[in-house]
């Protein structure tokens, strides 16, 4: 052998013991994971078990029907979002990062997709169960929804009439063969897929439910009942096909991965980034299948075909009995008699006044008078912050509005104040989110319309999402510069502040105010690094401040005095605050903690987490608020804030934490927890196993939405934080609480 040969070979042996050992320390890793992982349980199973919870709500016989209806919509859709981005994120995982890991559990981006497709078979079935009652019971209260094949051959006619006059003009069908190449299926679009016959050989065909086309049907008469336009294209699919005839026939969808990376390209100074956003959505409608979902039967060569050119296996395809767009149910509700709808859906619920404002007097004047105030949405209004906006955009002694801005409505009353404001001739600053998934196509029309109005409108910085919720007003009284600071846990959307439960918080302190305006310089000037001194700020202050807060209890419980800690938000992911929080219950912290969806910690692990306790709550109105709060008594330190304790909170977004000071705000505060720690109806335990349990039921059951509903706790000013009767809903209440269901 040639000493040139030699190296090479030596290379060759050299690398592929390279090869090897990577691999093996890959696996050691993994191993020393799954060893490890106790007390953490993998983010993609958790989220599943909570869109299960979702599920169940469909089932509950105290619900309105066609709310119940509309919780196995809520289902779907959230099933369909986390195949378009925690599946797609997997997928392009095992394609572009083999060497991923989960950190918590070891298991590869492989092992994840097998236990994620394993898990879903399951919950689709459950999902048909549950749809089929739901609407076995509507069918008994006058709305019955029918399959062509249950109607008398008048009324078939009937439809075949309605068919040929509304539908057939519109379709755009195809066959699959080498001069009708297989068609781009746009994600999330019904298709009736048939299965065609001619002479001796077979092919498929497809017909795209056309967007227009009205998605129900009513057949004549007083009963309500109706049939879904997939249906009867499906029963008419030969009228359509005409030269062929069909075997089989069944309504498809696929679902595309759409977990853009929205920051590529991003550091080109002539790029301009609305149009890039554009492209981007553009993009998203094309990107690769990574499920396809099936209602009704195709023959198994069309199957194996559809599976062939989409790319996907056996495992990524899901049969359904139940349709596989729900968003129908919205429209149900418009043909129901006063009766029905009296007995099918829930009461629409309209916000509260806030007590803290009288409805006399402009805000501005009540804020200087009264002081700080806290709203709770949606029990209360978001009308006041709407007002002080208005009143502010025609102020003369206001000099600026500075506001970050995420998701807003499509018909926003806010962003309309904001150009007024632009138009009066003050300074207007708008830190717009474009990333904001699946709401971008909106902010881009928004920043569209601001900046033509006047408005200054920057966007987030590159690789960091701008999440915060932080209003600034800048005043001038009486030759002095002062400022009216809002933050929030929510998005500045008048929709869904009527449907999401969140705090927003009024304030004039001086030194949030002065906090707020160099936030906003900082974001101007691209500055991730700011300094503040009350408000936490990620990614650079954020976490590093909740895991110091998490320190100050262990060393309280290692000085032999109580350390407890209470926490409210939305997913818990971060394995850094995940293991600092199962090193402060070995140390004897209580802990409490609300959290409505993905859970990565697992309570209750003997020697690992035996001090903490976690509770889901999914109700009416959908949980976002987040709350940290530190101590008990008069030493907690509460704050509220936009972000989660979730990895891309903490350190891939820019997001804020405020202190709420006022002791009534806090007693506000705690008193709304320790009811939520309470409710026995909406709420479940999470098990050490990842499950969840009903918690023991009271004498009197208490469901915590409802209890808001009817009477929203609000505290003077003058009482204290454990006066009197008040003084179980306190910090030290929770506590109590707290003790006594984990004795």
């Amino acid at each position: 052998m040639s000493s040139s040969a030699s190296r090479a070979s030596g290379k060759a042996i050299s690398s592929t013991e390279s090869s090897a050992a990577n691999l093996a320390e890959k696996e050691r890793t993994a191993m020393t994971l799954k060893s490890n992982c106790n007390y953490m349980q993998n983010r993609e199973l958790s989220w599943l078990r909570f869109n299960h919870r979702v599920l169940e709500e469909a089932s509950c016989p105290t619900i309105p029907l066609l709310e119940r209806l509309n919780f196995v919509n809520i289902f779907t859709t959230n099933l369909d979002e986390f195949f378009m981005v925690r599946v797609g994120s997997l997928t392009d995982y095992m394609a572009y990062a083999p060497d991923y890991v989960d950190n918590k559990t070891g298991m590869t981006a492989e092992d994840q997709l097998d236990a994620i497709f394993q898990a879903c078979a399951p919950l689709y079935q459950e999902r048909d169960r549950t749809y089929a009652a739901v609407m076995g019971q509507l069918e008994k209260n006058g709305l019955t929804a029918l399959r062509m094949e249950e109607l008398s051959r008048e009324e078939q006619k009937d439809v075949e009439k309605y068919f040929n006059a509304s539908i057939l003009p519109v379709l755009s069908p195809q066959i699959i063969d080498p001069r009708h190449p297989f068609p781009h299926l746009n994600n999330k679009q019904l298709t009736v897929a048939a299965t065609l016959e001619q002479k001796d050989h077979r092919l498929l065909g497809l017909i795209p439910l056309p967007p227009m086309i009205q998605r129900l049907y009513f057949l004549p008469g007083e009963q309500r009942r109706f049939l879904l336009a997939e249906d009867i294209i499906r029963f008419y699919a030969e009228k359509v096909f005409q030269i062929y005839k069909v075997s089989h026939a069944a309504v498809i969808c696929v679902t595309r991965n759409a977990d853009l990376d929205t920051d590529a390209g991003f550091f080109d100074e002539d790029l301009d980034y609305r149009q890039y956003m554009s492209n981007m959505l553009k993009k998203r409608r094309r990107l690769t299948p990574v499920r396809l979902e099936i209602q009704g039967a195709l023959a198994d060569e069309s199957m194996k075909f559809l599976c062939q050119k989409l790319k996907l296996a056996s495992r990524q395809v899901f049969h359904s009995q139940t349709p596989l767009d729900l968003s129908f149910w919205s429209q149900l509700p418009k043909v129901l008699s006063p009766t029905q709808h009296q007995e099918l859906v829930q009461p629409s619920f309209v916000p509260g006044a806030s007590p803290a404002f009288s409805g006399r007097g402009s805000i501005t004047e009540q804020l200087q008078n009264q002081g700080d105030v806290l709203l709770s949405f949606p029990f209360e209004s978001m009308q006041p912050f709407l007002q002080l906006i208005r009143e502010s955009a025609f102020d003369p002694d206001v000099i600026s509005i500075k506001i970050t801005l995420y998701r807003i409505a499509r018909q926003s009353k806010l962003a309309e104040y904001l150009i007024s404001a632009a138009e009066n001739g003050k300074e207007v600053t708008v830190l717009m989110e474009l990333r904001a998934r699946f709401d971008e196509q909106n902010n881009i029309e928004w920043a569209n319309q601001l900046e033509e109005a006047g408005c200054r409108v920057i966007y987030g910085m590159d690789g960091f999402k701008v999440h915060s919720k932080i209003c600034l007003i800048t005043r001038r009284e009486q030759g002095q510069v002062r400022y009216i600071t809002q933050i929030g846990t929510g998005n500045y959307n008048e929709k869904t502040a009527k449907l999401y439960t969140d705090y927003s918080y009024l304030t004039r302190d001086p030194v949030i105010g002065a906090d707020a305006a160099a936030f906003f310089a900082n974001m101007g000037l691209g500055n991730l690094e700011g300094i503040y001194q009350k408000l936490w700020v990620a990614p650079a202050s954020f976490k590093s401040n909740i895991l110091a807060g998490i320190d100050e209890q262990i060393r309280l419980c290692q000085q032999g005095l109580p350390g407890s800690l209470t926490f409210k938000c939305n997913s818990v992911t971060d394995k850094d605050i995940i293991q600092k929080l199962r090193e402060a219950s070995q140390a004897g912290v209580h802990i409490r903690m609300l959290v409505r969806g993905i859970c990565c910690l697992l309570p209750g692990v003997p020697g690992e987490t035996e001090n903490i306790h976690i509770r889901s709550l999914v109700g009416q109105f959908l949980e976002h608020s987040r709350v940290y709060c530190f101590g008990e008594g008069e030493n907690c330190r509460l704050y509220i804030s936009s972000g989660d304790l979730m990895t891309r909170n903490t350190e891939r977004r820019v997001e804020i934490a405020c202190p709420i000071l006022p002791e009534h705000l806090r007693r506000q505060i705690l008193s709304m927890l320790c009811t939520m720690f309470r409710d026995d109806v909406k709420a479940r335990i999470l098990q050490p196993d990842g499950t969840y349990a009903l918690p023991p039921q009271g004498e009197t059951p208490l469901c915590a939405q409802e209890h808001f509903i009817s009477h929203l706790p609000r505290f003077a000013p003058s009482q204290s934080l454990h006066s009197g009767e008040n003084s179980p809903k306190s910090h030290k209440g929770l506590l109590g609480l707290f003790r006594r269901k984990t004795k």
